[in-house]
């Protein structure tokens, strides 16, 4: 396992718990940066950079579920075997914090919010809002998931996971009755950059003042 979360602020009473989620062949130390964008805008909040389980099978970092010879039919299967520890992640931090899934916002970005987005259709009632960097479903949801806030941000140049797959994620949810915004970032490929964290904190403060 050794896994080395990082618990990126930790306020003496928290109201909030944010848990980011890396992408494959990178850390929770490579996450924590988006991290601090998030503590920053919320000092209220627990914030902490979450590590795969499992080493990368590409290299260095880690990883959350192989991505070697993966194909579509195949994605599925090898997110299910692992979404029983994701959860159990999650719940312990809630359970650390004393909050609950109303409070908790999961922010991913590739593999990450590939789990973040998979892991709600497994468990319902997990979160309040997902914030999905340039991130798919494995297969589309079929029925409504719980009371979740998705926002899908997404490069429109990117070559790793398609734009497409974003779109496709923000008509199925819109069409079970999900709250879901969606922010293509022209010119901007497989990353986050400024003007996506910018996005994606705006939208939370605007989740959090409605509740």
């Amino acid at each position: 396992m050794n896994q080395q979360h990082i618990v990126v602020q930790q306020p003496a009473k928290a109201e909030q718990l944010i848990l980011l989620f890396h992408g494959v062949g990178d850390s929770a130390a490579g996450m924590a940066p988006v991290g601090s964008h998030f503590a920053q805008a919320f000092p209220q909040a627990l914030v902490v950079s979450i590590d795969g389980p499992f080493a990368s099978s590409m290299g260095n970092g880690r990883q959350w579920f192989s991505v070697q010879g993966i194909t579509e039919e195949g994605r599925q299967g090898r997110i299910d075997e692992v979404i029983p520890q994701w959860v159990a992640t999650i719940h312990q931090w809630q359970q650390q914090s004393g909050l609950g899934a109303q409070q908790t916002t999961l922010v991913g970005f590739s593999q990450g919010a590939i789990m973040s987005l998979e892991g709600m259709k497994a468990q319902p009632q997990l979160a309040g809002r997902i914030i999905a960097f340039s991130g798919r479903f494995a297969t589309l949801p079929q029925q409504p998931i719980a009371d979740v806030v998705y926002h899908l941000i997404h490069g429109e140049q990117d070559g790793v996971i398609q734009v497409e797959h974003a779109k496709k994620a923000a008509r199925s949810l819109t069409a079970l009755g999900h709250k879901v915004t969606l922010d293509l970032v022209p010119n901007m490929g497989h990353g986050i950059n400024q003007l996506m964290l910018e996005q994606a904190i705006s939208h939370l403060r605007q989740d959090l003042a409605a509740r």
